[in-house]
C-alpha cells in the first residue's frame, strides 16, 4: 500500500495516466492525493474529472482556484475563457454529475496518522490546524448546499486579506477561499497580499512567500501544496512541499511517494510556444 501525492493536473490527462503507470498505481490498495486545479489549460479536463471521480475512496483531493472557477462558469456566474479549454467538459452529457461531485470535494485534507496536511495554495501563517479545519469546513458546507451560487458569486475579490475570528458571512468565506486556493505572498504578520505574482526572489519587500513565515501548522505536520508552478517544486523549507511543476505550461507532472519520499516525473506532452505569454498566464 502506497500513498502518492501529485501536483496540479490542469487537464493533463495523458500525463497523469502515464505517471500512474510508472508506479503501477492500484486503486484497490494505493491512495492518490491531488493538490487541486484538476481542470483548465490542458486538453483533457473532462477525462481527468471522470477518471478521478471513478477512483472513489482511493483518491483524496482538494479544490483549487481553477476548480472553483469551473463551478462558477457552470453556474453562469463567470464566463468561459477559451484558454481554459473546458468547453468539452461543460457540454458533456455527464457534466451535471461531475460538477455536483466536484463541488462536494474538500478544500483541506488532513491525515493525523501520517501528519500530512494538503491545501491547494497552502496554509496561511495566521492559522493553526484547528482554525484551518474550521474555515475549510465552512466553505465546504456552503459549496455543497443549495445556496452555493451565492457564494460563488461573492468569492471573487482580494479583501478582506487579514484573518480575524470576528470575520463573518461572505467576507469570512472569501478570506478562507483566498487563503486556501489563491495565496502566494504574505506580509511579515501573515496578512495576505493578493496582488504580487512575481517569483519569490523578485517580490518587493516586505512581502515574503507564505511558507517563508513561521507557520504553526508546519510545526506538527508536513504541508503539501500546489498552485505555484514557477517554484518548480523548489525553494520551500523542510516540511513544506510544493508539487506543482507546470505540466500544462510544458513543464512536468510531479508525484511524491510518501512512504520512501521518492519523486516520479512525467514530462509534459506539450511545449511552450511563447514563454512571455505563458509567464503571464501562470500568474492567474
Amino acid at each position: 500500500m502506497s500513498t502518492y501525492l501529485i501536483g496540479d493536473v490542469h487537464g493533463c490527462y495523458d500525463e497523469l495516466h502515464s505517471l500512474l503507470q510508472q508506479v503501477a498505481f492500484d486503486p484497490e490498495k494505493d491512495t492518490l492525493w491531488l493538490t487541486g486545479d484538476l481542470v483548465a489549460r490542458g486538453p483533457g479536463s473532462l477525462e481527468v474529472l471522470r477518471y478521478v471521480r471513478s477512483l472513489g475512496n482511493a483518491v483524496r483531493i482538494v479544490l483549487g482556484n481553477h476548480d472553483l472557477h469551473l463551478l462558477a462558469v457552470y453556474a453562469g456566474i463567470s464566463r468561459n475563457k477559451p484558454k481554459d479549454r473546458i468547453t468539452p467538459l461543460l457540454e458533456a452529457p455527464d457534466a451535471d454529475e461531475l460538477i455536483n461531485w466536484l463541488r462536494r470535494q474538500p478544500l483541506l485534507q488532513v491525515d493525523e496518522e501520517k501528519k500530512l496536511v494538503m491545501a491547494h495554495a497552502g496554509i496561511t501563517p495566521q492559522w493553526d490546524i484547528e482554525t484551518a479545519k474550521m474555515c475549510a469546513r465552512e466553505v465546504e458546507s456552503v459549496l455543497s448546499s443549495d445556496s452555493y451560487p451565492l457564494f460563488l458569486n461573492a468569492m471573487y475579490g482580494d479583501m478582506p486579506n487579514n484573518w480575524s475570528p470576528e470575520l463573518t458571512g461572505l467576507a469570512r468565506l472569501r478570506f478562507s477561499t483566498n487563503a486556501l486556493t489563491r495565496m502566494r505572498f504574505c506580509f511579515p504578520n501573515g496578512q495576505l497580499d493578493m496582488i504580487c505574482k512575481e517569483a519569490p526572489d523578485s517580490a518587493p519587500p516586505p512581502l515574503k512567500p507564505w511558507f517563508a513565515i513561521e507557520n504553526p501548522v508546519a510545526r506538527d505536520y508536513t504541508i503539501i501544496f500546489g498552485h505555484w508552478a514557477s517554484l518548480e517544486g523548489k525553494g520551500t523549507p523542510d516540511g513544506i512541499i510544493g508539487l506543482d511543476t507546470g505540466c500544462c505550461w510544458g513543464g512536468s507532472l510531479t508525484m511524491l511517494r510518501w512512504e520512501d519520499r521518492q519523486l516520479f516525473i512525467q514530462p509534459s506532452n506539450r511545449q511552450q510556444n511563447n514563454e512571455t505569454s505563458d509567464a503571464a498566464l501562470r500568474a492567474e
